[in-house]
């Protein structure tokens, strides 16, 4: 049989397309929970109409999103038993506990609050309205933490111990697995990367509307939100990433050598800026290197050794290959060494962004006086400063705002193909070899139909997703009656009102 029809290549090409895809959906819910909970804090201390309005209108796109999210998400864990049933027996005793606090604590805690949120406008005072919101953002951040807090065993197994009579790993020290450094730093990494997808989102989409010269009051406060977010988290992205790539020289030497397509150990390192390469020979055709960089980078300092593929490659034969059976262990290294450059490019380039465009906003370079007092007329887009460049920079910035919300979503996804197949033979680092996890008695047929299947099903639902955010965004802010102005003082506000969907 062709080794690219088997069934486990199969699983993972499954298990990689939803992954991807429901990762689409989890950072947005992430920041735009806090982000909303934010503009809602400023509405109930300001009493100010533009953050109830902005409010609502983020607070509906976020409601999108983490209905796609939850549905998305419940499939990631029924594949466990369906093509990966040997890991799931082999890891279930540890793998299960992060992802049963997940579920029993995180998830629930978010679902309870967020049902409060949305049907609790016109039944629940301010400050115990405010306050589900920000427990809904809490509980996001909580599951997101467990379900990394179980990745990080997969990339650094801790806190347990191989029970040979079971053949099977089982749990010892539950806090080691929820506190070791790979979980903290991945952690870190992903909750910033979530806001800077969160606030390119803002941003986009606020440029769009100003661009229109549309719902300017709003939106210009919402531009702003953005693109403080987008720079904050973007330069925190950065840290948190150096951070973890450091924690990745160590425990995974071999991901990041493919990362970098460093094939041969050198002291001092170089940074590879564009590479191609002969993987069957082991060495590069064409390379473009700063020199020493990688050295810096992995270990703080110009001229220290990093290992390279070649003998990392050889390492872990020694180590592994008699008691696994493997004789290669490199993952896909073209796939490795781009996905790094795409995740880091897309990162980065919204970052710039975000640093360009509060550059442009702040108040003596903003877009007219009209648009700065907040009115929703303007007759022109243009910035306040006399100068030619001025009119045709702001106009450029606007459309590649828009653009913008799309490029975190790219690093996202390149960051955790980069992520996993990096990790490559292993599904558990060390422990489990990837071929040694899938269900045995699922067939060629099996694995394809259902790939098939779920991404049809997935594609239906990005349509709908899609057509759902642009409808609701061409929209823009709901307009306030007086209910919305005037919420209850009590639990419970009018006994005589029927509950209504917020919306």
């Amino acid at each position: 049989m062709d080794i690219a029809l088997a069934p486990e290549t199969l699983a993972r090409w499954q298990f990689g397309i939803t992954t991807v895809y429901h990762f689409l959906f989890v950072p947005l819910t992430i920041s735009l929970a806090s982000l909303v909970a934010g503009l809602q804090t400023a509405w109930v201390r300001t009493k100010n109409e533009k953050y109830l309005r902005a409010t609502k209108f983020w607070g509906k796109l976020f409601l999108i999103n983490i209905a796609m999210g939850v549905v998305t998400g419940i499939l990631q864990e029924f594949q466990f038993g369906m093509n990966w049933s040997d890991y799931s027996r082999f890891v279930g005793d540890i793998f299960g506990a992060p992802l049963a606090f997940e579920a029993l604590i995180a998830f629930f805690f978010e679902s309870t609050f967020i049902g409060l949120w949305i049907f609790g406008w016109d039944k629940l005072p301010q400050k115990i309205h405010l306050a589900c919101i920000w427990m809904v953002a809490i509980g996001t951040s909580l599951s997101a933490y467990f379900i990394l807090a179980a990745n990080s065993w997969m990339q650094h197994p801790v806190g347990y111990r191989i029970n040979e009579e079971r053949g099977r790993a089982e749990l010892t020290d539950f806090w080691h697995v929820l506190t070791q450094n790979t979980a903290l730093a991945q952690f870190f990494h992903t909750i910033t990367a979530a806001f800077l997808t969160g606030g390119a989102f803002m941003v986009g989409i606020a440029a769009y509307h100003l661009f229109k010269r549309r719902h300017i009051n709003v939106m210009r406060t919402s531009l702003r939100v953005g693109l403080v977010t987008v720079a904050i988290s973007g330069l925190l992205v950065a840290i948190s990433g150096d951070r973890l790539a450091k924690i990745m020289y160590e425990q995974q030497p071999m991901k990041m050598a493919a990362a970098e397509a460093l094939w041969e150990t050198e002291a001092p390192a170089p940074f590879s800026v564009f590479a191609i390469g002969d993987v069957d020979e082991g060495h590069n055709v064409v390379a473009i290197e700063i020199p020493g960089l990688l050295s810096f980078l992995a270990h703080d300092n110009f001229h220290e050794a990093v290992p390279g593929i070649n003998d990392t490659n050889a390492a872990l034969k020694e180590k592994y290959g008699e008691q696994f059976g493997l004789d290669d262990f490199r993952p896909n290294i073209p796939v490795a060494y781009w996905g790094f450059r795409w995740m880091i490019g897309f990162g980065m380039v919204s970052l710039g962004l975000g640093i360009v465009g509060l550059w442009l906003t702040r108040r003596k370079f903003w877009l007219s006086e009209r648009l700065r007092t907040g009115e929703d007329e303007v007759p022109r887009l243009a910035l306040l400063k006399d100068r030619e460049l001025g009119p045709k920079l702001g106009r450029w910035y606007w459309r590649l705002s828009l653009l913008t919300l799309l490029f975190p979503l790219f690093a996202n996804s390149w960051g955790w193909i980069f992520t996993e197949m990096g990790r490559q033979p292993w599904a558990v680092y060390g422990v489990l070899p990837t071929a040694a996890g899938a269900s045995p008695g699922v067939s060629q047929g099996e694995v394809l139909t259902s790939m098939t299947v779920y991404t049809l099903l997935y594609a239906v639902l990005a349509v709908i997703e899609v057509k759902l955010m642009v409808k609701y965004v061409k929209a823009g802010p709901p307009e306030l009656t007086d209910d919305d102005l005037n919420p209850p003082t009590r639990i419970g506000g009018d006994a005589d009102r029927p509950m209504a969907f917020s919306y």
